[in-house]
C-alpha cells in the first residue's frame, strides 16, 4: 500500500517523476506496474481474494497479535562518569551532583573572585533544580564538550536561553553573567515543568567535526539529526509542471503567480491572486498541475541533516529510533526529526558552527604572531570608547550581527556607548520592535519619558522605558502583579506565542496584584493592554546578550588589529565574491591594501604580507589620510575554478625549489595532474603570473606550449633521462622555452576576463577612466545610501552589472515585466527598481557592462538600501543631468548664432555667459530666462561646435564640470523617464 485512494495513482505517479528526476513521457522511468496500490476496503479484498477468506481472517489475527507501546516517559539520556580519581574530602567517589556543585563553586570563585551571600543563594537554587530533575549529567556533558573544545583551541559558547544560568556562566558554558545582565533562570528551566533543558552551542566551523567526534569517542553513540524539506506550494507546482512537460519559462511565470509569503498554500494563492486563479479556471493544464500539487503539498520532497542538532546516549540508538546513514556519506543520521527525538527521551544537543568565532580565532592567531603577545578576547574592556567609536561611525561591515546597511544606520543615529545598547539594538532590530528604534534613540540622546509606576520604571530604565526583552516582561508581571517569577515567565513565553487562554487566566491575578500594590485598576489595566502590546515583540535577552558580546569582541579585533582581523574576514569569505568584493573596498577605507593574488607570494587564503609597527601594535586609531597600516595578499583558493589540490601542488613546488621564474618553469616543476589548463588560464586571467613581466594575453597564447613543454620534463624526469644539468648521460637536451609574445588584451577584454574569475576587478576597475564624470553627474554613491532616508532623491552612476525581470502581481501593471536592475559603482553595488513603463523604453540602456546614470529616490523599505529609478541616462547624455552651462563669449562669438541656437533647444537648464572685459577679470551674465535650455547630447554637440569644446563647460548637480569626452549625439534617445 503505497496511497490512500484509488484517486491519488497519478498524484503518487507524479511524486515517484519529482524523486527521480523524470518526466510522466519518459519510456524507461521508475514506475508502479498498476493504479491498485491503495489502501482497500474489505469488500474490494474479499473479492480480490474470494478462494482465500482464511487468509483474509488471518491478517485480522496478525493485527491482534502486534501490540507495540512506545515509551514516551523514559528518558534515555547518557551518565557522565564521574573519574575515580575525583574523591570526596573522606575518600569517598563522588556522584555526578556533588561534583556538578564542585565545578560549579570552583568556577564561580574564579568568575565572580567573591562568593556572595546573594550569588551563594542563587548557586544553590539552580543546583537544587538541576539535580532534582535528574539533569546533572546533561550540564556535566555539555561542560566535558565545552571543556574539550577549550582545552584544544577551539572557540565555543553557549547561546539564547541557555546563557541564563548562573551554573552555565561559572562552568564556562557560556559567557555572559547572568546576574551582571538580569537574565532569570526561570527563562531557561522551568522549576514546576520535567523538560530537558536544551543548551545550544556555537562552536567554530573548523572545529565542529572535533568535538562531535569527541562526543562519538567518550559517550559511544552519537547519531545527527535528519530534516525533512517538504514540498511548498511555489516548490510542488514547479515540480509538478516539470513532471509533466510544461516548458522552464512557463512554469517559472506560473510559479511567479504565488505570492512569496510565509505558509502559503495553493488555496490561499488562488484565493488572493486573481491571474492565478483565471489560468486555473481557463487553462485545463495550469488546472491539473495545480490539482496534483494540492495532493503533494506538504510531503517530505526529501531528507538533509540538521545543521546543529546531535543526539546522544550511551546504549546503541536503535534500541530507542531508527538510524540511517546520510547519502554518499559515512555519517549515521537519525530517522525521527528533532521533537520526535526529545519525545523518545533522548539527548539533543545543537553544536552550531559559527562563521564568526572561527574568524575570531584565525584572526586572534593572526594578530599574536605579528605582534608576539597574547590575546585573551575573554577580557577585553567591554567600556572601551574606541571600540564603540567604530560602532558609533557605522563601521561595522564584517561584525556580527551588526554589518547589515539598516543596522549601521541605525548604530549612526544611536551613538552607542555602552554594552546595554549593543544588547539593545540586537533585540530592536527586527520586524515588529522596530518601530520602537526611533523612541530608544531619542530617550538615549536626552527626551525625557515616564512610566505609570516607580516599579515600572526601575524595570525598563536600562532602555529608557520601551519594553524591548521577555525577561522585562515577566520583572514586570512579577513585581507588579505580585506572579510568582516562574509564572511570570510562563506568561511572558504565551504573550510571544499569543496563546490567548493561558494570557486571559493570568489577567486577573495580575490585576488584583497591582491593586495591592496601589494601582488603580484601570491603570493596572492599561499596563497589561502595554504588556501584551509590545511583549509580543520581547525578544530573548540572553540570547541579545550573547550575541552582543560575541559583536563587541569582532569589533574589538577589526579596532586594534584590523589588518589581521580583513585577513581572517577575506579568508573565511573566498567563496563569496560579493562579500570580497565588499570586504576589499571596507579595507582600502580602514588604509588596509589588498594586493592581487601571486603564483609566487600567495597562498591558499589570504595572508598578511605586511602590517606597519603602529598597526602591529594596535593603538585603535582610524587612519589617517593616504595612510597604508598594512597589505593582505589575495589567496589563490578566492580565483574562481582554482582548488585546494591545486594550490598544495604550487606551493609544494615553490617551497622545494623556490620561486617561479616563468610560465614554462612553473609548468616544469608544478605537478600538472593536480594543476590542469583550466586551472593554469584562471591564474593568468587573475593575473597571478603578471609578476613575472610578461602580459596575460601572450601567456595565455603560450599556454598550450607550457603545458605540453612541462609534461615532456615531468615524464623525462619520472622516466630517470634529465641528468642534472638538463641533459642525460646519452646527451639528449632538455625541451627549450618557448618566447612569450608581448602582446596584450585590450583593457576591457583583460578586465572582463578578470571579474570572470575574481567575481570583480582587481587590476583597475573600468569606471576609474570615468571617475570624473561619476563625481560630477552623480550626487551619491552606493556607499552613501545608507546615510540617506527613505524618499530622498538622488543620482547614482555605475556600470549595468545584472538585470532580472518579474512579473507584476496586482494593481493597474498587473502582469507586466518589472526590471531588478543590478548596477556597480567604484564604491558597491545597488539594486535599482525599474517600472514597466521605464523597462520597456530602456532596454538599450541595461545591457552588461553599459554605464548610465540612474535618477530615482532611495528605498530603506529593505534590510539593505536600493534604488526605485525616475529617470534612466546614459553616459553619452551625461550633460542632461546639467544644472547649469557656461559659455565663454570672445570677441568673435558669432551671437545671433547663439541666441538662435539657445532658442532651439529650449529648455529648463540656466545658461551663464563669460565676458571678459579686461585681462584680469570676467563678468558672468546669466540669460534671460528665455534663453534657458534643454541639455541633450544634440545641444551638447551643436555649442561645441559653435564655440568650440574649450569654451562650453556644463555643470553637474553639485556644480562640478561634466567632462565631454564621449558626448555625441545618438540616434535613440539615451534619456528615458517614467
Amino acid at each position: 500500500m503505497h496511497y490512500l485512494a484509488h484517486e491519488d495513482a497519478e498524484a503518487h505517479d507524479v511524486l515517484c517523476c519529482i524523486n527521480t528526476g523524470s518526466q510522466l513521457t519518459d519510456e524507461d522511468r521508475f514506475r508502479f506496474p498498476t493504479d491498485q496500490f491503495y489502501f482497500k476496503s474489505p469488500q474490494e479484498m474479499a473479492s480480490l481474494f474470494p478462494e482465500h477468506p482464511e487468509a483474509l481472517e488471518n491478517t485480522l489475527r496478525v493485527a491482534r497479535m502486534c501490540d507495540v507501546e512506545l515509551d514516551l516517559s523514559t528518558r534515555h539520556a547518557p551518565v557522565f562518569r564521574v573519574p575515580d580519581s575525583i574523591r570526596d574530602e573522606r575518600g569517598r567517589p563522588l556522584s555526578d551532583a556533588d561534583y556538578l556543585r564542585r565545578l560549579v563553586y570552583e568556577g564561580a570563585e574564579k568568575r565572580y573572585g567573591t562568593i556572595t551571600d546573594e550569588l551563594r543563594e542563587r548557586i544553590d537554587y539552580e543546583l537544587e533544580v538541576i539535580t532534582s530533575k535528574g539533569f546533572a549529567s546533561y550540564f556535566l556533558i555539555v561542560w566535558d564538550c565545552v571543556n574539550f573544545a577549550r582545552r584544544n583551541g577551539i572557540p565555543v559558547g553557549a547561546r539564547g536561553s541557555g546563557c541564563s544560568a548562573v551554573v552555565s556562566y561559572c562552568l564556562f558554558i557560556s559567557d555572559p553573567d547572568p546576574i551582571r545582565y538580569g537574565l532569570y533562570f526561570e527563562r531557561f528551566m522551568d522549576p514546576d515543568r520535567d523538560e530537558m533543558p536544551d543548551i545550544d552551542l556555537d562552536i567554530c566551523q573548523e572545529g565542529r567535526a572535533r568535538v562531535i567526534e569527541y562526543v562519538r569517542e567518550t559517550y559511544g553513540h552519537v547519531a545527527q539529526i535528519i530534516t525533512f524539506n517538504t514540498l511548498k506550494a511555489r516548490a510542488v507546482v514547479k515540480d509538478v509542471a516539470r513532471v509533466l512537460g510544461m516548458g522552464f519559462e512557463e512554469a517559472n511565470r506560473l510559479t511567479k503567480l504565488i505570492p512569496f509569503e510565509l505558509k502559503m498554500t495553493l488555496e490561499k494563492a488562488l484565493a488572493q491572486e486573481p491571474e492565478l486563479k483565471k489560468r486555473y479556471d481557463q487553462d485545463p493544464q495550469v488546472r491539473r498541475i495545480i490539482d496534483i500539487g494540492r495532493k503533494l503539498e506538504g510531503m517530505a520532497r526529501n531528507a538533509g541533516v540538521h545543521a546543529a542538532g546531535v543526539v546522544v546516549a550511551d546504549e546503541p540508538l536503535v534500541e530507542y529510533l531508527p538510524v540511517c546513514k546520510a547519502p554518499g556519506q559515512d555519517t549515521l543520521v537519525t530517522q525521527f526529526d528533532g521533537p520526535t527525538v526529545e519525545r523518545v527521551g533522548l539527548l539533543k544537543m545543537d553544536f552550531l558552527g559559527l562563521r564568526t568565532l572561527t574568524v575570531l580565532e584565525r584572526a586572534r592567531q593572526l594578530a599574536e604572531a605579528s605582534t608576539g603577545t597574547t590575546i585573551d578576547l575573554g577580557a577585553v574592556d567591554l567600556t572601551d570608547p574606541r571600540v564603540y567609536e567604530l560602532f558609533a561611525r557605522g563601521e561595522t561591515k564584517g561584525v556580527f550581527q551588526f554589518e547589515s546597511g539598516g543596522m549601521r544606520e541605525v548604530l549612526m543615529r544611536m551613538k552607542p556607548n555602552r554594552i546595554e545598547d549593543l544588547i539593545a539594538a540586537n533585540a530592536l532590530y527586527r520586524p515588529g520592535p522596530m518601530e520602537n528604534i526611533p523612541d530608544y534613540i531619542e530617550r538615549k540622546h536626552g527626551k525625557s519619558w515616564t512610566t505609570p509606576h516607580p516599579v515600572m520604571t526601575e524595570v525598563l530604565e536600562e532602555t529608557y522605558g520601551i519594553l524591548v526583552y521577555q525577561e522585562q516582561v515577566s520583572r514586570l508581571v512579577h513585581r507588579l502583579g505580585g506572579i510568582e517569577l516562574k509564572r511570570a515567565f510562563r506568561l511572558a513565553k504565551a504573550i510571544s506565542k499569543k496563546k490567548k487562554d493561558m494570557i486571559e487566566a493570568m489577567r486577573e491575578p495580575f490585576l488584583t496584584g497591582c491593586e495591592a500594590n496601589g494601582l488603580k485598576r484601570r491603570t493596572a489595566e492599561g499596563i497589561f493592554e502595554d504588556i501584551l502590546k509590545f511583549g509580543g515583540y520581547a525578544f530573548n535577552k540572553a540570547h541579545a546578550t550573547g550575541y552582543a558580546l560575541v559583536a563587541y569582541k569582532t569589533a574589538w579585533m577589526k579596532v586594534y588589529h584590523p589588518v589581521a582581523f580583513m585577513t581572517a574576514l577575506l579568508s573565511l569569505e573566498m567563496s563569496n565574491t560579493d562579500k570580497i568584493a565588499e570586504y576589499r573596498e571596507d579595507c582600502r577605507e580602514m588604509g588596509i591594501a589588498v594586493a592581487p593574488p601571486d603564483i609566487n607570494r600567495s597562498d591558499y587564503s589570504f595572508r598578511i604580507e605586511r602590517i606597519t609597527e603602529e598597526a602591529a601594535r594596535g593603538n585603535g586609531k582610524p587612519p589617517a589620510d593616504d595612510e597604508v597600516r598594512g597589505v593582505i595578499r589575495f589567496g589563490l583558493g578566492a580565483i574562481k575554478g582554482v582548488g585546494a589540490k591545486a594550490v598544495e601542488a604550487i606551493i609544494a613546488a615553490r617551497d622545494e625549489g623556490g620561486p617561479f621564474s616563468s610560465l614554462f618553469d612553473f609548468c616544469e616543476r608544478v605537478d600538472l595532474t593536480a594543476v590542469n589548463r583550466a586551472t593554469l588560464e584562471a591564474l593568468i586571467c587573475a593575473g597571478a603570473f603578471d609578476s613575472m613581466g610578461k602580459p596575460r594575453r601572450g601567456l595565455h597564447e603560450a599556454l598550450d606550449q607550457a603545458i605540453t613543454h612541462g609534461q615532456t620534463v615531468q615524464q623525462d624526469r619520472r622516466s630517470g633521462q634529465l641528468g642534472l644539468f638538463g641533459s642525460d648521460n646519452g646527451g639528449a637536451e632538455r625541451p627549450r622555452e618557448v618566447a612569450v609574445a608581448d602582446e596584450e588584451w585590450p583593457e576591457p577584454e583583460l578586465l572582463a576576463r578578470e571579474k570572470a574569475v575574481l567575481g570583480f576587478y582587481i587590476t583597475r576597475h573600468p569606471l576609474a577612466s570615468h571617475e570624473r564624470l561619476l563625481a560630477a553627474c552623480g550626487t551619491a554613491t552606493t556607499a552613501d545610501l545608507a546615510r540617506h532616508p527613505d524618499g530622498k532623491r538622488v543620482i547614482v552612476g555605475g556600470i549595468v552589472t545584472h538585470l532580472r525581470t518579474i512579473a507584476t502581481r496586482s494593481g493597474k501593471q498587473s502582469g507586466r515585466r518589472l526590471g531588478i536592475l543590478t548596477i556597480e559603482d567604484l564604491h558597491g553595488r545597488v539594486e535599482v527598481r525599474v517600472l514597466p513603463e521605464l523597462l520597456e523604453g530602456c532596454r538599450e540602456l541595461l545591457e552588461p557592462d553599459t554605464l548610465l546614470f540612474v535618477d530615482g529616490e532611495v528605498d530603506r523599505t529593505r534590510e539593505e538600501p536600493s534604488l526605485r529609478a525616475e529617470r534612466l541616462v546614459a553616459a553619452e547624455a551625461a550633460t542632461e543631468l546639467s544644472s547649469a552651462v557656461i559659455l565663454d563669449m570672445r570677441q568673435d562669438t558669432d551671437l545671433e548664432a547663439l541666441v538662435e541656437l539657445l532658442r532651439r533647444f529650449r529648455g529648463p537648464t540656466r545658461v551663464y555667459l563669460n565676458v571678459r572685459r579686461q585681462e584680469t577679470w570676467v563678468a558672468q551674465i546669466e540669460c534671460h530666462a528665455s534663453l534657458r535650455v534643454a541639455c541633450t547630447p544634440a545641444f551638447a554637440a551643436a555649442v561645441c561646435e559653435l564655440l568650440g569644446p574649450e569654451a562650453v563647460c556644463f555643470l553637474g548637480p553639485h556644480r562640478r564640470p561634466i567632462p565631454l569626452d564621449g558626448i555625441r549625439e545618438r540616434a535613440a534617445a539615451p534619456v528615458v523617464s517614467a
